[in-house]
């Protein structure tokens, strides 16, 4: 499986990251595009059994 890592150092990127993800906060997890939230919320996708089907597409 195939990620990146972006490094929000500048104000910029921040920014730009925020817009995407409608948070500040980081981590934050974005499967095929879509934003799914910070660590918390990756664990409690895969609590519900939900992240499995987000990562086939």
């Amino acid at each position: 499986m195939r990620y990146e890592r972006i490094e929000v150092t500048s104000a910029a990127i921040q920014d730009e990251m925020a817009k995407k993800a409608g948070r500040r906060t980081v981590p934050q997890i974005f499967v095929a595009g879509r934003p799914v939230g910070g660590s918390d919320d990756l664990h409690a996708l895969d609590a519900a059994g939900k992240l499995d089907a987000l990562l086939a597409g």
